[in-house]
């Protein structure tokens, strides 16, 4: 077993269920990253194992999308001694906010905790893109998409799983069975 999903699994992180995903995609698994980041060791850890991958990148800030990227993006930017910023949705569109600045020509590395379809990400990435910088990878702790969704040529993820999602009409019978929970971040921003 994969090393990274041990430690989800021992501290609670990885669920299992019904639930919708920040996508809308219906799933029998959940990582829920802040369970897992709340500990400062694998916190820690885990961001430095993307800072290692990205050792050698020319890189001026890090950005994250709010929420659940925050968390993975400010430890990442510590251990680099980057600038740090989010982006977070306002009514419904990701937006940049907070006095935070993206200059042209800057060098952005995107960090998010889990990408399943990639969706928030490119829209930081169009943020970032919309501004006149230049995204120059992309780092994240779990990538569900077992590496099919590629986002960046210099896309990075500490674990890669293949989790089994449905769309809200393909939903199977078993699944069905049981009462959804939508534990993701899109609502409450």
């Amino acid at each position: 077993m994969d090393k990274y999903i041990t430690i989800f699994k021992e501290t609670g992180a990885l669920l299992e269920g019904h639930f919708v995903l920040t996508s809308g995609r219906h799933s029998a698994t959940y990582f829920q990253c802040a369970k897992v980041l709340q500990h400062p060791q694998h916190l820690s850890n885990f961001a430095a194992t993307i800072v290692d991958h990205f050792k050698n990148t020319h890189i001026d800030t890090v950005i994250s999308p709010a929420v659940g990227g925050i968390v993975i993006g400010m430890e990442v930017g510590r251990q680099l001694s980057m600038k740090t910023i989010f982006t977070e949705r306002q009514e419904g569109k990701m937006t940049l906010r907070r006095g935070f600045e993206i200059n042209a020509g800057e060098n952005i590395l995107v960090v998010e905790d889990v990408i399943t379809t990639g969706g928030s990400v490119q829209e930081v990435m169009n943020i970032v893109q919309e501004f006149g910088g230049k995204v120059v990878g992309v780092g994240v702790v779990v990538d569900r998409s077992g590496g099919i969704v590629q986002l960046h040529k210099n896309q990075f993820a500490v674990t890669t799983q293949t989790a089994v999602t449905y769309a809200p009409d393909e939903v199977s019978e078993e699944l069905q069975k049981i009462p959804i929970e939508k534990l993701g971040s899109r609502s409450i921003i």
